[in-house]
């Protein structure tokens, strides 16, 4: 295993994660997964990230899920029944508590817990021949820590028939299902993923934490309750510095210059 199980490195304003565990299809243990959680929140630290990336090392697995060798160390399996919190629920809720947009670039398969976390991820894409799935059913298990995520991202019909069959899917239906963005051959995946970048990091910063957080709170909510919400934040979201600037510069016809504030 190497050194580092995770990669982080800055990329001008994106932050990518890499898990690097080519060996074991960059399976998940406990010092990945606390990895990627404090690499996230140092990225929201910086005023100057504006994305998260989030992949796999190689061309063979974005993430396989936990890491199921006999000898794996932290496995997700692991569990302390003495403690009420477990690290991977920490973890999803970092990323749905995120303040960052998380891409996934999905280079090799998604499985099990890997598919949790694609789901937990704001955007995707993906490379053409990437096979899909959870499953845990063919080792005894049901994908029961994920399933949250995956309940807000898949049809009904399609998560029972992940969930119940334990089998692999393709990309392309991945795409129709609306759990990934964009589905483009291997040798297209860094520009397709580059193209989505310049869309996001070119916008406010302030609109975008503030949207995400509107996003997640209002499809917790009741119809009524989401109105309520809106007009509520609406005030709010104008109030920023980044909302005046961009009001500015449409008027004044020019580019306008974010601050995140």
């Amino acid at each position: 295993m190497a050194d580092v199980p995770v990669l982080v490195e800055r990329r001008g304003t994106v932050q990518w994660i890499t898990i690097d565990r080519i060996e074991r299809r960059n399976a998940l243990n406990e010092d990945v997964v606390r990895t990627i959680d404090a690499a996230i929140v140092d990225a929201q630290r910086s005023r100057d990230i504006r994305a998260i990336v989030l992949t796999g090392a190689g061309d063979k697995a974005f993430c396989a899920g936990a890491d199921l060798a006999r000898n794996a160390t932290g496995s997700a399996f692991a569990i302390n029944f003495a403690e009420p919190r477990h690290y991977v629920a920490d973890f999803f809720k970092r990323l749905l508590e995120c303040r960052l947009p998380v891409i996934a670039r999905v280079n090799g398969a998604v499985m099990a817990g890997g598919f949790g976390i694609l789901c937990a991820c704001d955007l995707a894409v993906a490379a053409d021949d990437v096979k899909f799935g959870t499953t845990e059913p063919k080792i005894g298990a049901t994908p029961m820590m994920i399933l949250p995520h995956m309940l807000r991202i898949l049809p009904p019909r399609r998560l029972q028939e992940m969930c119940i069959t334990g089998e692999v899917f393709t990309a392309k239906e991945l795409l129709e299902w609306g759990v990934v963005n964009y589905v483009v051959p291997r040798a297209e995946l860094d520009s397709k993923l580059d193209w989505l970048l310049g869309r996001i990091t070119d916008k406010s910063p302030t609109a975008i934490r503030l949207g995400k957080q509107a996003f997640n709170a209002m499809r917790d909510m009741d119809l009524r309750a989401s109105l309520e919400y809106a007009q509520v934040m609406i005030p709010v979201m104008a109030s920023t510095a980044d909302a005046k600037e961009g009001m500015s510069a449409f008027q004044d016809k020019r580019s306008p210059a974010w601050t995140g504030r």
